[in-house]
């Protein structure tokens, strides 16, 4: 099915309960043809028009659910949402970003996809389009399962507040070049309310707030004059995003160095996340 609008999108999806919406297909298409899906139909959503752009509103952006990590990269994008563009570069090769969708991201809510900790840390909203109508729900909220997705719904668009403030992406990997995140970091200064989010990427099945260590870092930091911060202070709080994002295992942290255990790949993401969080808020107080 390739309905021309979102709402003959909910209308074929109403039609077809078990047919599965399908945009860039990046991991969907990984699934099926690793045999772990076969979906009774599929309701293409690429020929959505409104689903593919974005337009300001309201001191906000409304992303379309459709737009590719490729059109997120460009730079008159960038100028606006830096680091939501600095994922969706580091999402992949070519050919995924070309393909995948931010809204595929959201709603695989794969532990390691990149826009997710951006999303978290800028506080966006996603708008949710069913047979009952629309409704606003919390990019976390849906993460977490606290507001997921009900039976019959699309998501429709992703609501970011416009800051105009530093914010930083960054993360890790096990290889160079574009892969799979072990560990990233997404950190936006919000200089109305004097204060510093954070989110942490991929240690966990979803995107963390060390809000503790949020409040601790924004009183530290001059906003009244050229937005300094002692280093001490910014590499305790790398230490302190660090140790609230991934916890210690049962038989405590082990040597970085060593080989296997529980304990040393706590404590090598430990280090991991607390440089990523030290780099992030130096780059966004610069």
């Amino acid at each position: 099915m390739l309905p021309a609008s979102l709402d003959e999108a909910v209308t074929a999806l109403a039609a077809s309960p078990a047919a599965v919406p399908v945009a860039g297909g990046t991991d969907l298409m990984g699934a099926v043809n690793a045999g772990l899906l076969r979906p009774m139909a599929l309701i293409g959503l690429g020929r959505i028009n409104e689903l593919r752009g974005w337009q300001y509103q309201d001191g906000a952006a409304q992303l379309g659910a459709g737009l590719t990590h490729a059109r997120m990269g460009r730079p008159d994008f960038a100028a606006l949402m830096p680091a939501l563009a600095e994922a969706a570069r580091s999402a992949g090769p070519p050919q995924v970003r070309n393909a995948g969708t931010l809204g595929g991201n959201i709603v695989t809510a794969d532990p390691a996809g990149d826009t997710l900790p951006v999303l978290a840390a800028l506080e966006a909203t996603v708008t949710l389009v069913g047979p009952e109508g629309a409704r606003e729900v919390p990019v976390s909220h849906l993460l977490t399962g606290l507001d997921p997705m009900r039976g019959g719904e699309l998501l429709g668009y992703v609501r970011v507040p416009l800051l105009h403030a530093p914010q930083v992406f960054m993360k890790a990997t096990g290889r160079t070049g574009p892969s799979r995140a072990t560990a990233s970091v997404a950190l936006v200064l919000d200089p109305a309310r004097r204060a510093v989010r954070c989110a942490v990427g991929a240690v966990a099945p979803v995107p963390l707030r060390p809000l503790e260590a949020e409040q601790w870092v924004s009183g530290c930091i001059d906003w009244d004059g050229d937005r300094t911060i002692d280093p001490a202070a910014a590499a305790a709080f790398g230490e302190y995003v660090a140790s609230a994002c991934v916890p210690e295992p049962p038989g405590g942290l082990g040597p970085e160095g060593a080989d296997g255990g529980p304990g040393a790949a706590a404590a090598r993401l430990r280090r991991t996340v607390s440089v990523l969080a030290r780099r992030a808020l130096g780059r966004a107080l610069k």
